[in-house]
């Protein structure tokens, strides 16, 4: 008899709470769940919060962006008509449809207060080519930021870095992009930075007759002595030293001479990518006697070492296929089509740009750090960082990983104008030496 009542009661509740489960909720009750989720999916993220606080007092200070020779390679320089308040429409520009990554309403998404602009010219030109083609470069860009005052702000020192960040406008800086650009002439050099340019790639991707390019095979075993006269010569006028693209070799004896701090414009580091662009610990590790940045690429090939195994398969197999099939490309193509296909590309995320981060940070301290993007010189940055707007979600993946807002504020731009501001105070000290008239020597 109890069995049968309990039985009885636990049918009673089943169906009472399946009558329960299918009563229509008022439409009052209803609002207000939506409202709660409503919140729940707007409520801000911490480390997006922390990022953008960090930026606030401290805009992103980026050391390397290619605009000046996609304004060379889509528009030929002319650029009376071009709109650089909005480039989102400049795909139709590229044979391969690629859209800019920066224009002025991205910088400012992007939080972005300061940028060297690169002046970069092709490493394949004659030197007397590159001097003009430099020229050049440095006249558009200059014309950029005059037509646009509003936003940009041409700087020459760290002092008017920050009086442009004061003001809401994007401190417009001047980078050469290899030494290939002064032709073996410390005149020149003088000139170029006369000019405004305020840091020097020392090499791009061919060795200079002084100085060995990480990409090409050794030939002076680093800098010769004419090279070292010319880490001098930045040094004595305040031009910056930087060593992204060049050799090891050639890192460890510009250090050697050099009395002001170094950059490495847009470089990642070797120990989490074996590429040669990246900075060795070898060398890291002598930065903070220098004083020295390392302004953080947002390479993928750079950055993800799967990405960088992936591209050397590829380019393996597409040799392969060439040799197999000489003088029948569309063979080839149908073939690394199908490779493709069998092979995607690894997906390089923002998480892999703050892996390289972080090993800095650990290994000599978050005072060495900056970010050089290198946008609109590469097909795309990582996923959720493919252009300049993408900032504020590296700062937050930062947060995330506990880094503080001081940290943060070091990163995006305060590290990167206290280098220049030392640059600056060092040639001061030594105004008054005379200017190195070593000429390189002549080949017979």
């Amino acid at each position: 008899m109890q069995l049968a009542c309990k039985a009885a009661l636990s049918a009673s509740a089943i169906a009472f709470a399946a009558s329960l489960a299918f009563t229509p909720m008022p439409v009052a009750a209803q609002e207000e769940e939506q409202n709660v989720d409503a919140q729940v999916e707007e409520a801000p993220d911490p480390a997006m919060q922390a990022a953008l606080a960090a930026l606030e007092v401290a805009p992103v200070f980026d050391g390397h962006n290619d605009v000046p020779i996609q304004l060379r390679s889509r528009f030929g320089n002319q650029i009376n008509g071009f709109d650089f308040a909005d480039t989102t429409g400049t795909g139709v520009t590229h044979p391969a449809g690629r859209v800019m990554h920066t224009d002025i309403a991205r910088l400012s998404e992007g939080r972005v207060g300061a940028q060297y602009w690169s002046v970069y010219v092709p490493a394949s030109l004659s030197e007397a080519e590159a001097v003009q083609m430099t020229i050049e470069q440095i006249d558009v860009t200059k014309r950029l930021i005059d037509r646009f005052p509003e936003a940009l702000a041409f700087a020459e020192s760290a002092d008017e870095v920050e009086a442009a960040m004061a003001g809401g406008r994007v401190a417009s800086l001047l980078g050469m992009e290899g030494g290939h650009s002064i032709g073996s002439s410390l005149a020149v050099l003088r000139q170029m930075y006369a000019l405004g340019a305020r840091y020097m790639t020392i090499t791009h991707s061919r060795n200079t007759p002084w100085a060995d390019s990480a990409t090409d095979d050794p030939e002076h075993g680093g800098l010769t002595d004419f090279g070292m006269d010319v880490i001098r010569e930045m040094n004595r006028i305040g031009m910056l030293v930087d060593l992204s693209h060049v050799s090891e070799e050639a890192m460890h004896d510009a250090l050697d001479v050099a009395r002001a701090p170094v950059i490495f414009s847009h470089s990642g580091v070797r120990a989490i990518n074996g590429h040669a662009r990246n900075v060795p610990d070898s060398v890291l590790e002598r930065l903070p006697d220098n004083g020295g940045i390392v302004m953080v690429v947002a390479l993928p090939g750079f950055l993800n070492e799967q990405r960088r195994e992936w591209f050397a398969a590829r380019e393996a197999e597409e040799a392969r296929q060439q040799s197999l099939f000489q003088g029948q490309p569309d063979v080839v193509d149908a073939a690394m089509a199908e490779w493709d296909e069998a092979n995607p590309e690894p997906a390089t995320m923002i998480s892999h740009m703050a892996d390289h981060i972080d090993h800095i940070r650990a290994l000599i301290g978050v005072e060495y750090i900056g970010i050089g993007a290198d946008f609109d010189g590469m097909p795309s940055g990582p996923v959720g960082f493919e252009d300049v707007s993408g900032y504020p979600a590296l700062f937050a993946e930062l947060a995330r990983r506990g880094y503080s807002q001081v940290e943060m504020e070091l990163i995006a731009s305060r590290n990167a104008i206290r280098v220049l501001r030392e640059a600056e105070l060092y040639a001061s000290r030594v105004s008054a030496e005379p200017p190195i008239e070593t000429l390189l020597p002549s080949e017979d």
